[in-house]
């Protein structure tokens, strides 16, 4: 049975720790009510200790369709509606493109890209009967660039980019908004104990020296995760809110880098793609 409307209600998956911690938390602090999951609900048991019943604490693999489809049920039928819907589990794989075996590429796109489609498809009937709702993706700047070591979790990200993209178009007539998160580097878990790791092959220690250097420079002043919290409420609070949304100083430089070298290139080889018209 649905509880009385009490300020907004949040879904957040991957609510352990890191970014999904620290939303859940500032959602509450204000007064709203948040539908935490997490894989190992234990994690789950300070939130449900301070703030009592605007919790629901729920065990969730993503990588699981039908449990999604059950926990996104769970959460209306307890608070009666969804407002905010935020996709934030995944984590990050490291592995040169010829080091990733099969079995870790699927398990990559499993978390990082069909768990967020599965919540996304189970919660748009819920959104688009009351007309309303915002579907907050969390990718990462590399979902709009690409990094040696991590080609398998940006093919994740640029593939979750492409299906929101499209979705914001699909929903906007029903009154849901759509809006991609894209962090720079954070002190989370993503890299620490979360994160996966393929064998390495000995013809390329020497890009993975060079890799590893790059990456130290790149993320040497990462930022706190706990500081994105009060981005993410002026987000989920404007009346128009963006399409796409950095996080932190770093995403901005390097997308116009990005995006100055492929307008360049596009533009240098047009000729050709103009010949190849017919």
């Amino acid at each position: 049975m649905a509880e009385e409307n009490n300020g907004r209600v949040w879904f957040i998956t991957g609510t352990s720790r890191g970014f999904g911690r620290a939303w859940a938390e500032a959602a509450l602090e204000r007064g709203d009510r948040v539908a935490a999951t997490a894989r190992n609900v234990a994690s789950l048991d300070g939130l449900v200790e301070k703030y009592g019943d605007r919790v629901l604490p729920l065990q969730l693999d993503v990588d699981d369709r039908e449990a999604d489809f059950a926990a996104v049920r769970a959460a209306h039928e307890r608070f009666g509606r969804l407002d905010i819907v935020i996709n934030n589990a995944g984590y990050g794989h490291f592995g040169l493109i010829e080091e990733v075996t099969e079995e870790e590429a699927r398990a990559q796109l499993d978390t990082n890209l069909f768990g967020a489609l599965w919540v996304t498809q189970a919660a748009l009937p819920f959104l688009r009967e009351q007309g309303s709702g915002h579907i907050l993706q969390v990718s990462s700047i590399g979902g709009i660039s690409a990094f040696p070591l991590v080609g398998i979790y940006n093919a994740s990200k640029w593939a979750l980019e492409g299906f929101s993209q499209a979705l914001a178009q699909e929903v906007a007539p029903f009154g849901i908004h759509v809006t991609i998160v894209e962090p720079a580097a954070y002190s989370t878990d993503w890299s620490g104990s979360s994160s996966k790791h393929s064998a390495e092959l000995p013809a390329y220690a020497d890009v993975h020296r060079a890799v590893a250097e790059g990456r130290k420079q790149r993320n040497s002043n990462p930022g706190d995760a706990a500081a994105t919290a009060t981005a993410i409420l002026e987000i989920v609070d404007a009346a128009e809110p963006p399409l796409r949304a950095f996080l932190g100083r770093a995403p901005l430089s390097i997308a116009k880098a990005d995006y100055a070298s492929r307008i360049a290139t596009w533009e240098e080889w047009q000729p050709v793609a103009e010949r190849a018209q017919g």
